[in-house]
């Protein structure tokens, strides 16, 4: 039924990928689940429960920002951070920074400094935040890029690296040094929006100047999430954020320049047709994967379902709003922010070298894991998940062990009164996205979407699976 054809495996440089993406080379790989199967069928994963053996770095209490002085986050004992990049702060050119941070990711850059390039995920059209680059006139999100000194924790500069574009939600870093920005939204021009371009396209941002402002249209016109690249492969593995969504590959023509074009499809499970994995799934059962053709990537015809339904018309299976995804030590880690039976979160794992998916960790409730949404592989060999949920008890970030164990690492703890560029207000229950670590396995980058705050926090990683 399904028609495959073999990824060609290329011949990447794994240790400068690796460091481009924050990834310890002696990091213990989270595939290593893969080894522990029977472990894990016993452990916490299995059933959604958390055990009585301490995980993580023991209780959290709140700790003051060494930047404002303000408690705004809750960390384990003996971890320090530094707030910057708020919204309102200046860029180079004299622009001021954007809100709504979003996804992220860190690229080494010389003298052992750090390029961070982080989405802005605006709404509602606007104008763009800076002069160049723009893609639409009428659209006010896009990327900045800072630069980070990490050995005197300090920021060098910071500066606009496209604009114009619409609902910069996730993206996702590339084995040749870029960062894929992701639009979440289909609309435009005209319709329902003052948009003057078609927006749900993917954007590449070099991580050490500023992007052409063109979009990759072979990719897929959707509603966009994250992305992750196999470096063995160069295929792109694409989220879709919708309560019925896929999860789609692309194959480019011409590895490293996604430009050349290219044909994209969506994940089936080869003995299950229109497989519908939002519910009533077990763990740690692995799946044979086949993929589907999408065949009208970029449609005239635009609307939210229309390549879903181009590839569940093929057979392909239906996912609950996948988010987050990040590369790991060969396998694919996806987030879906509504799977599960209590609809609040699920995490997939895809091995691309054998066409096999599996789900590795299921939230049976809100106290556990609520809504995770951007995701990261810990330099150390865990998973890192921000959470964008709706629980009382406010968001956490989260870590999940390799031998399934989830526990919190970070709560949001932000209350302000004008302290930094006149903003007030309580923004405990918003939510933690962009979670990357630096090339050096030091420091843990991640965002607070609104007020719009960007922190980078240290600490004793080695006392935990972080």
């Amino acid at each position: 039924m399904y028609p495959q054809s073999r990824p060609r495996r290329l011949a990447w440089d794994r240790r400068a990928f690796l460091s481009l993406t924050g990834t310890a080379l002696g990091a213990a790989p989270f595939l290593a689940l893969g080894s522990r199967a029977d472990a894990m069928r016993r452990g916490p994963a299995a059933s959604g429960r958390q055990t009585t053996r301490a995980a993580g770095y023991g209780p959290l209490a709140p700790v003051d920002d060494e930047t404002t002085g303000l408690p705004l986050l809750q960390l384990p004992a003996g971890f320090r951070y530094i707030s910057f990049g708020w919204t309102g702060d200046p860029l180079v050119d004299g622009s001021r920074t954007p809100g709504a941070h979003d996804g992220m990711a860190a690229f080494a850059a010389s003298g052992g400094r750090v390029r961070l390039v982080r989405n802005h995920e605006i709404r509602d059209g606007g104008t763009p935040f800076t002069d160049g680059p723009v893609y639409d006139p009428n659209a006010g999100g896009g990327t900045t890029t800072i630069e980070f000194d990490t050995a005197a924790g300090t920021v060098i500069e910071a500066w606009a690296s496209l604009s114009g574009t619409a609902v910069n939600c996730a993206g996702g870093p590339t084995p040749w040094g870029s960062w894929l920005t992701c639009e979440e939204t289909v609309l435009g021009p005209g319709g329902e929006s003052e948009y003057g371009q078609p927006h749900g396209y993917i954007f590449e941002v070099p991580a050490d100047g500023e992007a052409s402002g063109e979009p990759l249209r072979a990719m897929g016109r959707f509603v966009h999430e994250a992305v992750a690249v196999d470096p063995a492969t160069g295929i792109v593995y694409e989220t879709e954020d919708r309560g019925t969504s896929g999860l789609y590959r692309f194959l480019p023509d011409e590895a490293g320049n996604l430009a050349s074009g290219g044909r994209l499809e969506m994940l089936a499970v080869a003995d299950a047709p229109r497989a519908d994995l939002r519910t009533g799934q077990t763990a740690h059962v692995w799946r044979p994967v086949a993929w589907v053709p999408i065949d009208e990537p970029d449609p005239a015809d635009i609307s939210d379902r229309r390549l879903y339904a181009q590839g569940a018309g093929g057979g392909a299976a239906t996912f609950a709003r996948l988010e987050g995804a990040w590369h790991g030590d060969g396998r694919i880690y996806i987030v879906s922010t509504t799977g599960g039976d209590a609809e609040a979160g699920q995490v997939w794992e895809y091995d691309p070298a054998n066409e096999r998916l599996r789900l590795i960790f299921e939230s049976p409730g809100v106290d556990v894991l609520d809504m995770p949404d951007n995701i990261c592989v810990s330099p150390r060999g865990g998973l890192v998940l921000c959470e964008d949920g709706l629980n009382e008890n406010f968001n956490f970030v989260r870590g999940l062990t390799v031998e399934g164990e989830i526990f919190p690492f970070a709560k949001n703890d932000i209350v302000l009164a004008g302290e930094r560029n006149g903003v007030s207000g309580d923004f405990r229950h918003r939510e933690f996205a962009g979670a990357t670590y630096s090339p050096d396995g030091r420091w843990l980058f991640v965002n607070a979407q609104s007020p719009g705050i960007t922190f980078a926090v240290t600490g004793p990683w080695a006392d935990g699976p972080l």
